[in-house]
């Protein structure tokens, strides 16, 4: 048999791949989830493929962007990864115990209930990467502080620690552990701790939000492990070969000064400010090695860094690239015909309360941005 299982189909013979790259942020994953439902309603009036775990070869996540991506990759729609949000929201930040709360803000047990129960093995268990779910290939991005290094935790069967003879091999680790691990930040949630083998306890290691990483924005990443030859997929690169897509959870420098929140406000706020700085540094690097079609400013000094379409033969770049992301600063809201929404409510990773503003944000900029154009060739 195929080392691709079920997938044997899809990823058994060569042809030009699509990326999905999805960005941290805690609930404001619900403004992903707004770009992505317009994304996914284009694809399908374009092509017919109905789902973006269909459409998209390789997703990648870090924290909310891995909840994400895995949803998508086990086939759920846009729309219901939406609801399970807007259901969930508030059972994923709930306030834990006071005693607790110069540790950790909020429980960790309401979120892993409700991703158990998201999931699922389709036959009454718990699901793992090798699930038959899946439809495409998925990235968790999580950070071991047993190690202090990031730890990017891929499907691909290919893959040095993937080898199912390992008994310390990756897609045994549940599917929803390991994003309850990618989603434990610091201050807000208290870690994750996996056992990577049964047989050896030296192999236990505790887990923190992959947001504290350099890859809070997984774009680049997910390029280097699609294309790379220590990964073993080694899909070809090229501007017909290759099209990344990445979506943010908006841009959010902060609006309130260090001096006015002090010390507790400070180390709540620093996820936040850590996230967006990552976010940059990598969507820059998308756009320095592929053809960005799409994108915001990035500053006053670079621009966009957006190129015209190439001519008929391949441009020279490793891939095409799209950046879909809002501005939540009061400015970028009045852009988008939403000065009513206070800016620095909705930059919080926390703020269940605005799930509807939130929403309205992300169907704005989606309504104004995402176009099946912007795909190219891909389309």
């Amino acid at each position: 048999m195929s080392t691709w299982g079920h997938l044997d189909s899809r990823f058994g013979t060569e042809r030009p791949r699509k990326l999905l790259a999805l960005d941290g942020g805690g609930i404001r994953g619900v403004l992903s989830l707004e770009i992505l439902a317009e994304m996914e309603r284009q694809i399908a009036a374009k092509t017919g493929v109905e789902r973006l775990g269909d459409y998209f070869d390789y997703i990648a996540g870090t924290s909310t962007g891995a909840i994400i991506a895995a949803g998508l990759s086990v086939g759920m729609s846009a729309a219901e990864l939406l609801q399970f949000y807007r259901d969930a929201g508030a059972a994923m930040f709930e306030k834990a115990a006071l005693l607790n709360r110069l540790k950790n803000f909020y429980k960790d047990e309401p979120l892993a209930r409700r991703l158990q129960v998201l999931f699922h093995d389709g036959r009454g268990g718990l699901a793992d990467l090798t699930t038959e779910r899946m439809r495409c290939l998925l990235l968790v991005v999580t950070r071991n502080m047993s190690t202090d290094s990031p730890w990017p935790v891929s499907s691909n069967p290919r893959a040095k620690y993937n080898d199912l003879a390992r008994a310390d091999c990756n897609l045994r680790i549940p599917l929803w552990q390991l994003v309850r691990a990618s989603t434990a930040a610091p201050v807000f949630f208290p870690p994750e701790i996996l056992n990577w083998d049964p047989h050896d306890p030296a192999k236990t290691f505790v887990f923190v939000d992959g947001g504290l990483t350099p890859y809070n924005n997984p774009a680049f990443l997910l390029f280097r492990m699609a294309t790379q030859p220590a990964y073993r997929l080694g899909w070809k690169t090229g501007e017909r070969d290759l099209l990344l897509v990445s979506v943010g959870t908006g841009a959010s420098a902060g609006v309130t000064s260090a001096t006015e929140r002090g010390l507790l406000g400070n180390l709540q706020g620093l996820p936040s400010e850590l996230m967006y700085g990552i976010q940059v540094d990598q969507d820059i690097s998308c756009r320095t090695f592929g053809r960005c079609v799409h994108g915001a400013e990035i500053d006053r000094e670079i621009g966009s860094m957006v190129l015209p379409d190439p001519p008929p033969e391949d441009g020279g770049r490793l891939f095409r690239y799209v950046r879909y992301n809002a501005d939540l600063s009061p400015a970028g809201l009045a852009a988008l015909g939403l000065a009513d929404i206070e800016a620095a409510a909705v930059q919080q990773m926390d703020a269940v309360s605005q799930i509807g503003n939130l929403s309205r944000i992300g169907r704005a900029l989606a309504e104004r941005e995402v176009s099946i154009a912007h795909f190219g060739a891909f389309a």
